[in-house]
């Protein structure tokens, strides 16, 4: 087993595992068996008013049917808030967080008096009000900077290993996003990264639906220190639609009634074909397909 690769999967517990976080579940997998690195689990807890009871442990149940068992005991993001807190001062002591007044409808009529008209699905750009204090508001959330103390805008550069080169100028695509949010909790973007550098991620493979947060994320793990693991965002299972498979959208809980059905369909949108008269030698042949496609 190596000893310089360690990937994850990190569901969150609002509903059971459907057919798209399956494909994600096993492609990252895969790729750390492919590797002989160790593969962990990490249930992103964070957003409790989504969570649904007991969904954490029916998504393990989903996972270990399927064969999919982590290295090490999984953990919650629920019970590390003091390293999230810790995270947040060291960011508040170097300038890089600050306190945030604005309610949404407050960046919705910033943004409409510079003529920003939302659209529908797409990312409000936060407009920088508070950056330079609040103005006599009371602070609402906490927020990182994407621009230089020069004014230079924040542009992050990084290879993902199916999509290529990508680059993003966090200041115009995303704006000052938030690290705390104003009921208290903490944002994704602040959790997944202090969980990873304190896990010792090395490699990330999940949904291309997420490859747009890896430049917030690898701003983060510069101003923390911390190393930028490689990255690999796979194909999304879109519904009838066309739009990508999701709780929100509906999907139906994943059946693992039959788990060797469910491993080839989630492997086939991988591009992955592999025979196996059972689960064992099915995913012992994902294996070599994976290694042999991706390494």
């Amino acid at each position: 087993m190596s000893a310089h690769y360690v990937g994850r999967f990190a569901p969150s517990p609002t509903g059971p595992l459907h057919a798209g976080s399956l494909v994600a579940a096993l492609a990252s997998w895969l790729d750390a068996r492919a590797h002989g690195g160790r593969w962990l689990v990490r249930i992103e807890d964070v957003d409790t008013p989504r969570c649904v009871p007991g969904a954490d442990r029916f998504i393990l149940e989903q996972l270990a049917r399927c064969g999919l068992m982590p290295d090490a005991p999984p953990v919650w993001q629920s019970q590390r808030g003091a390293l999230y807190e810790h995270a947040l001062d060291r960011l508040k002591a170097a300038g890089w967080a600050y306190p945030c007044g604005c309610s949404r409808k407050d960046i919705e009529l910033a943004l409409a008096a510079q003529g920003v008209a939302h659209q529908r699905h797409g990312e409000r750009v936060y407009p920088g009000t508070c950056r330079k204090g609040l103005s006599g508001k009371p602070a609402r959330a906490w927020r990182l900077r994407t621009v230089h103390a020069d004014g230079l805008a924040v542009v992050i550069d990084w290879t993902d290993r199916r999509l290529g080169p990508q680059r993003q100028d966090l200041s115009a695509a995303v704006g000052d996003f938030v690290l705390k949010r104003a009921d208290g909790l903490w944002a994704y973007q602040l959790a997944v990264v202090v969980d990873d550098g304190a896990q010792g991620i090395t490699h990330i493979v999940r949904g291309e639906d997420l490859a747009d947060n890896t430049a917030r994320q690898i701003h983060l793990q510069c101003l923390l220190g911390l190393p930028t693991p490689r990255y690999l965002h796979t194909p999304l299972v879109l519904d009838a639609q066309g739009e990508k498979l999701s709780k929100q959208t509906g999907a139906q809980a994943l059946d693992t009634r039959d788990p060797l059905t469910a491993v080839r369909a989630a492997a086939s949108v991988l591009g992955l074909e592999a025979q196996g008269v059972d689960l064992g030698s099915l995913l012992a042949a994902l294996v070599a397909a994976w290694r042999a496609r991706w390494l």
